[in-house]
C-alpha cells in the first residue's frame, strides 16, 4: 500500500509540474500579445536629428502622462489604505480592548428586582418565601436505635439462613426487634 501511495503522489507531482510549467508558457505567450498590440515598433533608421528629436519629445510626453497616472493611482490607493487602517482602529476600539468577563449568578430578590425594573414606581413588596408551605424533615436516626455492641456476636447471629430471616423480617417492620 505504501508503494502504491508513493507512486499515485509522484504521479500527481509530475502532473503539476507539466500544468505549471504550461501555465508559466502560457502567461509569457498572453504578456507578448499583450505588448505587441499595445506597443508599436519603432523605427529610427533613415530618420534625422530633427525629426529624432520630435520623437523622443512625444515618447517624453506619453512618459509624463503615464507617470502622472500612475501616482495618481498611487495616492489614491495610499489614501485607501490610511482610511482602512483608520476604520480598523475604530472597530477595535468599539469592540473594546478588555476580555469581558464571564457572567455570573447574582442572588437579587424580587423586591430588588422590581425596584431595578420600575425604579421609584415600586411600592409594594412581595415576599415569596411567606407562600410557602414549611415541611419538617423526620430525623430518621433518632427513630432507629444505634446498636454499640460486639460486632462479631451480630456477624454469627446474621450468618445462615436464620440471619437472613431475621433481616428480612427487620426490613418488613423496622420497629419489631
Amino acid at each position: 500500500t505504501s508503494a502504491i501511495s508513493l507512486c499515485s503522489q509522484s504521479l500527481m507531482l509530475a502532473k503539476a509540474k507539466e500544468e505549471w510549467d504550461q501555465e508559466i508558457v502560457d502567461k509569457q505567450a498572453e504578456k507578448e500579445r499583450y505588448l505587441s498590440e499595445r506597443v508599436t515598433p519603432l523605427h529610427t533608421s533613415g530618420l534625422s536629428l530633427s525629426q529624432l528629436q520630435d520623437l523622443c519629445r512625444e515618447l517624453h510626453e506619453k512618459v509624463e502622462i503615464v507617470d502622472e497616472e500612475r501616482y495618481d493611482i498611487e495616492a489614491k490607493c495610499n489614501h485607501n489604505t490610511r482610511e482602512i487602517k483608520d476604520l480598523k482602529i475604530k472597530v477595535l476600539d468599539l469592540r473594546g480592548k478588555f476580555k469581558r468577563p464571564p457572567l455570573r449568578r447574582v442572588r437579587v430578590s424580587a423586591d430588588a428586582m422590581l425596584r431595578a425594573l420600575l425604579g421609584s414606581k415600586h411600592k409594594v413588596s412581595m415576599d415569596l418565601r411567606a407562600n410557602l408551605k414549611s415541611v419538617k424533615k423526620e430525623d430518621t436516626e433518632k427513630e432507629r436505635p444505634v446498636e454499640v455492641g460486639d460486632w462479631r456476636k451480630n456477624v454469627e447471629a446474621m450468618s445462615g439462613m436464620e440471619g437472613r430471616k431475621k433481616m428480612f423480617d427487620a426490613a418488613k417492620s423496622p420497629t419489631a426487634e
